[in-house]
């Protein structure tokens, strides 16, 4: 098996076009980096915007019950 480059130095230079491919490599991995974590931040945005208005849904609702009148407890004779 005979490898295309000789040293590790020409791989990497691979004959004047090694910039623009790592560069196009790291581009390329940077967006399928964003891809998933994208998601996954908004999921995590999501869930807590879902939590406080849960929580002011509660509180509103604990509120009306009472600002409510109470009924007047009726005593039997």
């Amino acid at each position: 098996m005979q490898f295309q480059f000789d040293s590790f130095a020409s791989f990497i230079a691979m004959n004047g076009h090694g910039p623009y491919v790592w560069v196009s490599y790291v581009v390329a991995l940077l967006v399928l980096v964003a891809l998933v974590v994208q998601p996954l931040l908004r999921q995590r945005q999501l869930r807590r915007d879902f939590g406080r208005q849960m929580r002011q849904e509660e509180a509103r609702r604990r509120t009306a019950e009472e600002r409510q009148p109470q009924p007047e407890p009726t005593t039997a004779s």
